[in-house]
């Protein structure tokens, strides 16, 4: 029996799944004819791939091996494909990008909309994941380009550091009628009422950090799982936030106030998988990010770094 590129693809789909029934369900085949090619794959290899004595299937010893070449097979054949059809010229195409919640909340609504503006005919797929799914799905290829903040990436991920992040305390209105907006020490924090980022976020984890540093214990009234959430609470409370400069510069009603010590910046990168295929469209993204970066006035990292 000849391989054929379909074996690859049913093996990992009854691996995947752990059930020839559901496996079979999303490959949209017959059950009967999905079992029939895998005992193919297993007479031509001569080996025992699966094993179906139990409730569910499961990969033998030698399967675990054959379907770690079979997945490197399978991104080999698809980053082929996309470079076949990847036109220089950028008059069509995909890009398929992941970034972390935060930038949703300033970057990606001015990025896409240059990038369409430039390349009308390259096709965007935006995805918002943690920086450790974004990590994975690189290495995977499931994904082209990711935007992050900087810190110890897994081996294999190529990090280029594209612009810093300032983050301020923020107050609204309200704040600025019941006390004038001025400079705090990091202990006054304790006398404020916050809303903040929930904890599953880094820039929670980020901000925690500098409350830690300083031994400081702020009265976090409420938590919420968005920045544009963060901004709408603190236009119409007296709470205040923390918020990237950024997103600030964006809503002339808000005002940061100063902190002493101030919170740390955060440099922010951009991800992509060491030697992994680099269409024509995400090398124009890369350049657009720097454009997009000068013509929005953000902070570049510090001179030595990459």
């Amino acid at each position: 029996m000849t391989l054929e590129l379909r074996h690859l693809r049913y093996l990992l789909a009854v691996a995947e799944h752990g059930s020839f029934t559901r496996a079979a369900d999303d490959l949209h085949i017959s059950q009967p004819t999905l079992s029939q090619q895998i005992k193919q794959l297993e007479r031509s290899l001569g080996v025992q791939l699966l094993d179906r004595s139990g409730r569910t299937v499961r990969l033998t010893d030698v399967g675990e091996v054959y379907q770690r070449y079979a997945r490197q097979a399978m991104r080999s054949l698809t980053a082929a494909q996309r470079a076949v059809h990847d036109v220089q010229d950028l008059s069509r195409g995909e890009l398929r990008l992941a970034v972390t919640p935060t930038f949703i909340g300033y970057l990606v609504g001015p990025m896409a909309a240059e990038f369409h503006t430039r390349h009308p005919g390259i096709s965007l797929s935006l995805k918002e994941m943690t920086q450790d799914r974004m990590e994975a799905a690189l290495l995977a290829d499931d994904i082209d380009l990711g935007i992050a903040f900087d810190a110890p990436h897994q081996q294999g991920i190529n990090a280029r550091r594209i612009f810093t992040e300032s983050l301020s305390l923020v107050v609204g209105p309200d704040y600025a009628r019941d006390r004038e907006p001025e400079a705090l020490a990091v202990q006054d924090l304790a006398t404020l009422e916050l809303a903040l980022l929930s904890p599953d976020f880094a820039t929670r984890s980020h901000i925690d950090a500098y409350f830690g540093r300083h031994r400081v214990s702020p009265r976090i009234a409420i938590e919420a799982n968005s920045i544009q959430a963060l901004v709408e609470i603190v236009q119409r409370t007296t709470l205040a936030t923390v918020l990237p400069d950024a997103v600030t510069d964006d809503h002339p009603q808000l005002d940061t106030v100063t902190l002493t010590p101030p919170l740390p910046e955060r440099t922010v990168v951009l991800l992509q998988r060491q030697g992994g295929y680099q269409s024509a469209a995400a090398h124009a993204f890369a350049d657009l990010m720097h454009h997009l970066v000068e013509a929005r006035g953000y902070a570049s990292p510090a001179p030595g770094t990459t």
